[in-house]
């Protein structure tokens, strides 16, 4: 692999928090973080000049459906229960392996675009096999680090869901935990599935050594879901639980002290009503969190958004204001540590794994620019110049290199168009 050289930009590096490094260079060997300095010397390296641009780790995306990239802005106008017939009850039935194999590249490719350089694909959609292979197969393809999270189908998705699937698909297609794409469990969990499944879901993913991720909240019949999984005895360090929004406090540090991380997923919790905004709250908690774009059929597919809508959701709600520096931490090493990856991504540190993201500062919406961190956070995609996933540039001059994206589109629109009078 070739050296690069990322040459004079303004770093901002996320250890222990975000801090600002002008006129930095970062060398990259081997994949990884070799060098962080002024002036560094790489003879023979490619040199990518950052000399205008704001150098980040890359973006880390903790929760996202990205099966529904082909059903994209479907479900604008609906609540969760809407959303839950429209989408899981009805569009889902009509997908077919391939697809989800589409569903996948694109995913990974508009991840990438927009300088999100690892996404947590929670894959309810693996009703067969040959489903979840196929989005492996476009998340491989597509050059993202994916944590694919082979899912148990919602209630009103009626197709069986095989425990031997899962364990033929950990064994043959993602048995390596050092890969670029991996594997989790996503489990139905307490609040959306019955005892015996959710107890059956952590046992299997304890038998594969598979973290899990679930969507969590309180409900009339489960109020205490968190509580619940511990007295069960499944509950297991390094769980990714998601929203949480309905929780009371106590679940919510529970969550911390059970060695589980939280996912917000603000834009999507806001618009379907999922209840008070999380980002304000763990930070107050002392809970590890993430933020996560959640489904594109609601919201955009970027984390600049996402983090905006997890700074303004918690302003609208009166809670007390969260600092720039700390959304923009959320959506980097937050990430990697809610997913159990801070010692491999989420930062510029040396050694970590060299996903990059360089955004521009010589275009109108960032000239005149005085915080490079808050410039981060209200950046939009189109301010992504140049991204490295594991020191090789999948982005680079503001266009994606993968030669197959005008392919994915068009077949991305095919679906949608096949699917329109669903």
């Amino acid at each position: 692999m070739a050296e690069i050289l990322v040459r004079g930009g303004c770093v901002v590096d996320m250890r222990p928090q975000p801090v600002v490094l002008r006129d930095t260079d970062v060398h990259v060997a081997d994949g990884r973080i070799a060098a962080v300095g002024p002036g560094l010397a790489a003879p023979g390296a490619d040199v990518l000049d950052a000399r205008q641009r704001i150098v980040l780790p890359g973006f880390v995306d903790t929760h996202r459906h990205g099966w529904q990239s082909v059903l994209r802005a479907s479900a604008l106008d609906v609540d969760l229960g809407g959303y839950l017939e429209r989408v899981a009850g009805g569009l889902a039935q009509a997908l077919h392996p391939a697809d989800v194999a589409t569903a996948g590249l694109l995913t990974g490719l508009e991840c990438l675009d927009a300088g999100v350089t690892t996404v947590q694909d929670h894959a309810h959609i693996a009703f067969t096999p040959e489903h979840a292979a196929a989005v492996v197969e476009g998340l491989r393809a597509s050059g993202v680090r994916a944590v694919f999270g082979y899912g148990r189908p919602v209630r009103s998705q009626p197709q069986p869901w095989r425990a031997g699937d899962v364990r033929r698909l950990r064994a043959q297609v993602l048995p390596d935990d050092d890969g670029l794409v991996t594997m989790l469990l996503a489990a139905l969990g307490p609040a959306h599935g019955d005892v015996e499944e959710t107890v059956a879901d952590w046992r299997l993913a304890r038998e594969l050594d598979l973290r899990v991720a679930v969507h969590i909240g309180a409900t009339p019949a489960v109020p205490r879901p968190v509580a619940l999984l511990r007295e069960l005895g499944v509950v297991a360090p390094g769980t990714l639980y998601v929203h949480g929004n309905s929780l009371p406090d106590d679940e919510v540090s529970l969550i911390a002290g059970t060695g589980g991380a939280l996912s917000i997923t603000p834009a999507v919790e806001a618009r379907m009503g999922h209840g008070p905004p999380m980002l304000g709250r763990v930070r107050a908690l002392g809970v590890p969190a993430g933020l996560g774009v959640d489904v594109v059929t609601t919201v955009p597919g970027d984390l600049f958004s996402v983090m905006r809508a997890a700074l303004l959701s918690v302003d609208a709600s009166g809670g007390e204001r969260v600092p720039m520096a700390d959304v923009l931490q959320a959506a980097t090493l937050g990430g990697a540590t809610a997913l159990g990856m801070a010692d491999r991504i989420g930062s510029l540190r040396v050694g970590a794994q060299a996903d990059i993201v360089l955004l521009r500062t010589d275009a109108v919406a960032t000239a005149g620019g005085h915080d490079p961190v808050g410039l981060a956070v209200n950046a939009h995609p189109g301010l992504v110049d140049t991204v490295l996933v594991a020191g090789r540039v999948v982005k680079r001059d503001g266009r994606l290199l993968h030669p197959g994206v005008g392919d994915v589109v068009a077949a991305a629109n095919e679906v949608a168009r096949r699917l329109a009078g669903f």
